[in-house]
């Protein structure tokens, strides 16, 4: 049987230029000052819903990336002088421990942590001696983006490969597809592909086909 198209497609490294920023433009600019040093701050927390991006930017950030949802004791990690903490929510009480100690040495040797949740610091069921350390640093939201702001970045994303999307085509991307912008983001690298393979125009019967292909065995 014929692979997923989509596991054929080279992978999107995450990065602050192909991150979507939307509503978030004065968090982006500000996690942006932040990594280059602008301001002193050894924490920089960013907080919002699940899908808008938190991953993306700590991924992107360039530093050491630990998932507490996948390591909540943060086990056999060191501290380096960039660590980045996804779900720092997950922490077990061990990694509360560790995470509390890694903030300290940090700030000691002009380190830097870059954290995520759902909530800011001072909601999260942390310790309180932790929840003080990452409160102390920037905290920013990230807002989810909207229908239209997908929309746009679909079509821009488009334009760029000289792909034509008509509104109803990214209208039913948004309907039927995973709604985060980096599947979408991919769904038109491979939309575009399959245009080329088929020989055909985008049109709905053949966006459908290619999305029958995420249920090929």
């Amino acid at each position: 049987m014929r692979q997923l198209l989509l596991d054929l497609l080279p992978d999107s490294p995450p990065s602050l230029d192909n991150f979507v920023a939307g509503g978030n433009g004065e968090t982006l600019t500000a996690l942006t000052g932040w990594l280059a040093g602008t301001w002193p701050d050894t924490a920089f927390c960013l907080h919002g819903e699940a899908g808008c991006g938190k991953s993306h930017l700590l991924l992107a950030s360039g530093f050491r990336y630990v998932d507490a949802a996948l390591n909540p004791s943060l086990a056999g990690l060191a501290a380096e002088p960039a660590l980045a903490v996804d779900n720092v929510e997950q922490l077990d009480a061990a990694g509360e421990v560790a995470l509390f100690a890694l903030f300290n040495q940090l700030k000691a040797d002009g380190g830097r942590l870059l954290t995520a949740a759902p909530q800011p610091p001072a909601h999260l069921a942390l310790r309180e001696d932790l929840r003080t350390r990452l409160g102390s640093g920037l905290i920013y939201r990230l807002q989810p983006l909207t229908d239209t702001d997908k929309a746009a970045a679909i079509a821009t994303q488009a334009r760029a490969r000289a792909l034509k999307l008509s509104p109803e085509i990214i209208n039913y991307l948004l309907r039927h597809a995973a709604r985060d912008m980096r599947t979408l983001s991919m769904l038109v690298v491979a939309l575009d592909q399959y245009t080329l393979e088929q020989k055909r125009p985008v049109t709905l019967p053949l966006l459908r086909e290619l999305l029958s292909l995420e249920h090929a065995e």
